[in-house]
């Protein structure tokens, strides 16, 4: 299992700016796969605990919760906000993480990390620069216009 604390010990920066993008408000987006194979979008909240881990709750008797419990393939981006538009590159840039998710209670469900990325304006406010880190592939930095 790789846990929030991997991401931190190989990816530390990285790791600091997913954080930062997730702490900019409360409520998150994830998407989870329905019965169907269709995605399913859906608010949720994100804690980075104490233990070294990421968690979701969830409602017991929630649709989203039966999809994980189903296949618990899982994304959540982080909440947003604009870039400011006289300065984009001072934007606090936004975050994604994906994994599977493993239930710890009817409740709550532990994300078992397969990739964080962060997307921010790169200096000079022309292209997006996306880090993506994963287990197996360590950091990636692109750059794309």
């Amino acid at each position: 299992m790789t846990s929030w604390t991997d991401v931190e010990t190989a990816a530390p920066d990285l790791a600091a700016a997913v954080r930062q993008a997730f702490a900019a408000r409360k409520h998150a987006t994830m998407a989870t796969i329905r019965r169907d194979g269709a995605p399913r979008i859906s608010g949720t909240e994100v804690e980075f605990d104490d233990d070294g881990n990421v968690y979701i709750g969830i409602m017991a008797g929630a649709r989203r919760a039966a999809d994980l419990r189903r296949d618990p393939r899982i994304a959540i981006h982080s909440p947003t906000v604009d870039p400011p538009q006289d300065a984009p590159e001072a934007w606090v840039g936004e975050a994604k993480i994906a994994g599977r998710a493993i239930e710890v209670d009817p409740e709550r469900f532990r994300i078992d990390l397969e990739q964080a990325v962060f997307i921010r304006v790169a200096p000079g406010g022309q292209e997006l620069e996306i880090t993506i880190w994963s287990p197996d592939a360590g950091v990636l930095a692109v750059r794309r216009a």
